[in-house]
């Protein structure tokens, strides 16, 4: 009995990591195929660099209005649609000879990527209970991590016996899969009646809401911090990754089968640390998971910089790594307590929208240091940086008189 009522309460859980995995799988096969195809058509490392400024761009335009859209439609038809509109759309890709119709249609999908993340957390909060959020966001970090690894030896293997148009047709198929799977899952707001309106994308009522996002910002500050302080984190270390290929070719002086080999490495520190942290995570605070995972995310980093040798990169690298897993598990359980479900969609898109700006700013600014300065002392100062943050953010987080916002009876 205890067998099948467990059973019963892992089904549509099991049922949306399965989904969240194969859509996982293909966005790497994606983006790996999609580099080459570019990288051939214009040989030029610059127009591949493009691709990744596309992302951040297509959230700053879409997340002004994204929540407003988000909180007021029913959370699991507006993933089946973003499903389906990104399949169609990348089913598109391979037949565009334009470089800049490419990245018009790579805009387009990062806008529905962009409204996609918000949304699944929302509705991933109504359907995990309160009890088995920790052990969820574990195996989805698991799932994320096998993505990560194995993902680009999927690419490798298909464009052996195929090619990169290939590897992106399938990443469509992946999605529509995904859509379908979605399609299976409970529809939890069947009986909400949410107000139809024209007037979702007016000026007013966005002002609104940003207002109402502000407003809960100032009467929670504390949720709020933790929040900001940890999407600095993630900040900090997209720029710096940035500068990670040319930081080992110039500084470490590794060839290209020593850096392949060091991207391993940060692979399998993933998966030891996701499969490690879905042992351990119910005996596990969350506010530990937050505050010692970010820490040792960032000293991590640390050693990586201020490495002169593969050994002491590939253990830098394995760190944080290691650490990543638990530190988002702890992340997105109090992100799931703490902020209302009923607003969940406006708070992840306008503070989305600051973590974007952010990101463009920061590896601007990584990117003129290593140019005009040093490539190691930029990445050095970056980690510092990302240290003190995560020092501020563990003592946040370990505070005994905060306790109750790491709570499960604290839940809004």
């Amino acid at each position: 009995m205890r067998y099948k009522n467990w059973l019963l309460d892992w089904k549509y859980p099991s049922i949306l990591l399965f989904g969240i995995g194969i859509s996982n799988f293909g966005a790497w096969v994606y983006l790996i195929a999609l580099n080459l195809i570019v990288l051939e058509m214009t040989n030029s490392p610059l127009a591949v660099a493009g691709l990744y400024i596309v992302k951040p761009l297509a959230t700053l335009f879409t997340n002004v209005w994204a929540g407003t859209v988000i909180d007021r439609v029913n959370k699991r038809n507006l993933m089946v649609f973003l499903d389906l509109f990104r399949a169609i759309f990348i089913g598109i890709l391979p037949f565009v000879t334009s470089l800049w119709i490419i990245y018009a249609v790579v805009f387009v999908i990062n806008m529905a990527s962009s409204m996609f993340e918000p949304t699944s957390m929302t509705y991933i909060t109504k359907l995990i209970p309160i009890e088995q959020r920790k052990r969820f966001n574990s195996l989805r970090s698991l799932i994320d991590s096998g993505a990560f690894l194995i993902g680009p030896a999927i690419a490798g293997i298909l464009f052996l016996i195929g090619s990169p148009e290939l590897a992106i047709y399938l990443n469509a198929i992946a999605l529509l899969f995904s859509g379908i799977i979605t399609l299976f899952m409970p529809n939890l707001e069947r009986n909400d009646s949410f107000k139809q309106s024209d007037n979702y994308f007016s000026w007013s009522v966005i002002k609104k809401d940003w207002h109402l996002v502000l407003t809960f910002s100032r009467q929670n500050t504390y949720i709020m911090f933790v929040y900001f302080l940890f999407s600095c984190v993630m900040v900090m270390s997209t720029a710096i990754d940035s500068q990670e290929a040319a930081f080992a070719k110039e500084v470490l002086l590794l060839s290209n089968s020593e850096y392949g080999f060091l991207v391993s490495v940060a692979g399998a520190g993933i998966i030891a640390g996701a499969f490690l942290n879905s042992l351990v995570v119910k005996i596990l605070k969350i506010s530990f998971l937050i505050g010692f995972g970010s820490l040792f995310f960032s000293v991590g980093y640390i050693v990586y910089a201020f490495s002169s040798s593969f050994s002491l990169a590939a253990f830098g690298f394995f760190i944080l790594a290691f650490s990543l897993a638990f530190a988002n598990t702890g992340f997105h359980t109090f992100y799931q307590n703490n902020i209302p479900i009923n607003m969940m969609g406006r708070v992840g898109s306008v503070y989305g929208l600051f973590e974007a700006c952010l990101i463009i700013i920061a590896t601007i600014t990584i990117g003129a240091g290593a140019q005009l300065i040093s490539i190691q002392l930029v990445v050095i100062s970056g980690t510092l940086v990302m240290l003190a943050i995560t020092i501020l953010l563990l003592l946040f987080c370990v505070s005994p008189s905060r306790n109750n916002y790491y709570a499960s009876n604290n839940v809004k």
